[in-house]
């Protein structure tokens, strides 16, 4: 029996070619390219029109934008005159309309973040209350930033989002906890608070409280940091009196206390970087404090199941390798590879410590054999952080960002005793000099393929991604 109406079983054959009017400009295309938006797209239902329907389309878009969109069906790839005649956003709100966005976010992703070959691509300046008190990355690459009272988001395209106004006069610790929930505290005003990121209200509130002690009170949190069911707040009181809470997620309410110190004494002072392992559920914290003297401090690991203290060290003064009179600067933990690194005050050195095998004595202190790097030696007046991310140490001295990379050693014929050596690393700059001179670096950290850089007392923070290719670009 013949089809009543043959028109609409003659299809486009892959190779044919279709006419598109858009925006009064006419375009000639092929039904494959139409098609490698995806099954779901505006342009793969085009596609399908019956053969005999040969007047073109007619699209109300932008035809300068549609330009640029067709290349990228075709090649997988945006022309690299895109960015500059338009904003990512401009891109996306078109992209999304012929339902090729996710073609669109994966071209303009930035490549595998390469330290080496990173450069500084934008900065992000909040409107009002440009100086950044501190911020938090996610892994999609976007960022919240606290400035003042206020938080900003900024998306994984760098648009802002939105801006919430909170009860606090300054935020000075943030963390994303719930994907529409940040905890912000205050050194300046008690507790930890949530506010919702849709609505921008505060949804919950946690105070450190001790009914049988009245030193305990107003307590401020000095660091954040949470697990998948639980969030960390480290608090320190008036009377230097603190303690790690655990706080229900589901809740938002506090479930127990542990690491409770008494005292100001360098080894019993708050802990002002918190990080949870999820390898083996413990938190580690540290604290840095400089005088006069030099540089104290201590890093402790925490199991907050029991409350109990499962290894600690105490800088000057612990383990041969601590380098009496060279206490470490700064900490950071790469939760991925079970590693801590510390940054020596005084010499600049960098030391690794395996989280497996802890012990009195666990730090490999990293020798720098890269021949083509001046020698920088200490931070000078100990302006120092170091970040771990995308198994990669990058450490700012005052103004200065670098990054160590782990170097593939071979394996000996004899088991070795530790997963690490004084060559594990290699030490290469990712500033230029013109960089330096834009301030000391105050907090360094990775999210998404970018790394985010705040400087002291300059407005917004910095964004660095590494080059679409790789190795070719010098950084030096």
């Amino acid at each position: 029996m013949e089809d009543p109406n043959p028109e609409t079983t003659l299809h486009h054959h892959p190779s044919d070619r279709i006419k598109l009017n858009v925006g009064g400009k006419l375009f000639s295309t092929t039904v494959s390219t139409l098609q490698s938006g995806g099954p779901d797209s505006l342009l793969a239902a085009l596609s399908n029109r019956p053969a005999t329907h040969s007047e073109p389309v007619f699209i109300d878009r932008d035809p300068e934008i549609f330009s640029l969109l067709l290349s990228l069906l075709r090649s997988h790839r945006l022309p690299s005159t895109a960015l500059r005649l338009f904003t990512k956003q401009e891109l996306l709100d078109e992209a999304s309309y012929y339902g090729i966005e996710p073609l669109l976010k994966s071209a303009t992703a930035p490549p595998p973040l390469n330290g080496i070959d990173a450069s500084l691509v934008s900065t992000i300046t909040p409107h009002s209350d440009g100086v950044v008190s501190c911020f938090t990355t996610n892994d999609d690459g976007s960022v919240l930033i606290a400035h003042g009272g206020q938080v900003s988001c900024y998306d994984s395209n760098l648009a802002h989002s939105f801006t919430i106004r909170t009860h606090l006069n300054d935020v000075t610790s943030i963390k994303r906890v719930l994907p529409v929930v940040a905890a912000v505290g205050s050194e300046n005003a008690s507790g930890i608070h949530f506010y919702s990121l849709a609505s921008g209200r505060r949804v919950g509130s946690c105070e450190w409280t001790d009914p049988s002690d009245p030193r305990v009170y107003k307590a401020r949190v000095t660091a954040i940091a949470d697990s998948a069911d639980s969030v960390f707040a480290a608090f320190d009181c008036h009377h230097k009196e603190n303690c790690v809470l655990t706080i229900d997620k589901s809740t938002l309410k506090v479930s127990s206390e542990f690491g409770r110190q008494t005292g100001s004494s360098t080894k019993t002072t708050v802990a002002t970087k918190l990080t949870y392992l999820p390898e083996n559920g413990l938190v580690l914290g540290s604290s840095v404090t400089s005088s006069a003297f030099g540089f104290a401090g201590y890093i402790r690991l925490w199991d907050p199941s029991s409350g109990s203290i499962v290894w600690e060290t105490n800088e000057p003064g612990s383990g041969r390798s601590s380098r009496f009179g060279d206490s470490f600067a700064d900490v950071a933990v790469d939760a991925d590879e079970s590693v801590v690194f510390k940054l020596c005050s005084k010499s600049g050195d960098l030391a690794v410590a395996d989280l497996r095998k802890l012990g009195k004595d666990p730090w490999v202190y990293l020798v720098d054999k890269n021949p083509s790097l001046r020698n920088t030696g200490g931070s000078g007046n100990g302006n120092s952080v170091v970040h771990c991310y995308r198994n990669q140490v990058f450490v700012g001295r005052n103004g200065e960002l670098e990054v160590w990379s782990r170097v593939v050693e071979r394996e000996e014929n004899v088991e070795r005793e530790s997963r690490f050596s004084e060559e594990s690393y290699r030490r290469n700059y990712v500033d230029k000099l013109s960089d330096v001179e834009r301030g000391v670096i105050s907090q360094i950290e990775g999210g998404g393929e970018r790394l985010f850089v705040c400087r002291e007392g300059v407005e917004g923070i910095e964004v660095w991604e590494s080059s679409s290719l790789a190795g070719a670009v010098s950084v030096s």
